[in-house]
């Protein structure tokens, strides 16, 4: 992407990305969500979902053909296999709306775009971004906000923790660590403080 710089924002499940991605969104940093794209790409009468349903059958769709994303993170969190299934249908097709994405923004001008996703490290997006934001907070408070916010046992939580990569290998290739163990004002004071660094403002 010429004459834009692609800032990295990721975290591991239930650290808070999304509350982090807002604020930047606040600060007028324009971003780029990966699960909005997500969504998208498995949208009714997509080329995504009709893949999805050729792979793992009409188990996955509700009553209306539309994807259930909780009966399909069931069968993905349980077995490997599927995961790399669903990931190698939907990841290129992700890549492609995210680009698009980011392109547009730097036709509006824009020198600096977050892209927010889940397994930018994983994926080794981090690569060729211009610097990587890490959002952090220690294993048991994911687990405490992953099981009131998805309504999780923690057999279930636990299980969708340990199939993403551990937080601390993330933090260990980030640029910069957002610590959103805290008071809201405090993360807050965080991500002005790393933006500005970024920006040079």
């Amino acid at each position: 992407m010429d004459g834009v710089r692609v800032i990295g924002l990721t975290g591991g499940i239930a650290s808070g990305k999304s509350t982090v991605a807002d604020m930047l969104t606040d600060l007028g940093a324009p971003v780029v969500d990966a699960d909005q794209l997500a969504r998208e790409v498995v949208a009714p009468g997509s080329d995504g979902l009709a893949a999805i349903a050729d792979r793992f059958g009409d188990q996955v769709l509700d009553a209306g053909g539309a994807l259930d994303r909780k009966k399909m993170a069931d069968i993905v969190f349980a077995d490997p296999e599927a995961r790399a299934a669903l990931n190698a249908i939907t990841h290129p097709r992700i890549a492609a709306a995210g680009q698009r994405e980011i392109a547009r923004h730097a036709a509006a001008g824009a020198r600096d775009v977050v892209y927010e996703a889940a397994l930018i490290v994983e994926n080794r997006l981090q690569s060729w971004m211009h610097a990587l934001i890490v959002v952090a907070v220690p294993p048991e408070v994911q687990l405490e906000r992953m099981m009131a916010r998805d309504g999780l046992d923690e057999g279930a939580a636990r299980a969708r923790l340990d199939a993403q990569l551990p937080l601390a290998d993330k933090i260990a290739v980030a640029d910069y660590v957002v610590d959103n163990a805290g008071s809201v004002d405090q993360t807050r004071a965080q991500v002005i403080r790393i933006w500005n660094q970024i920006t040079g403002s």
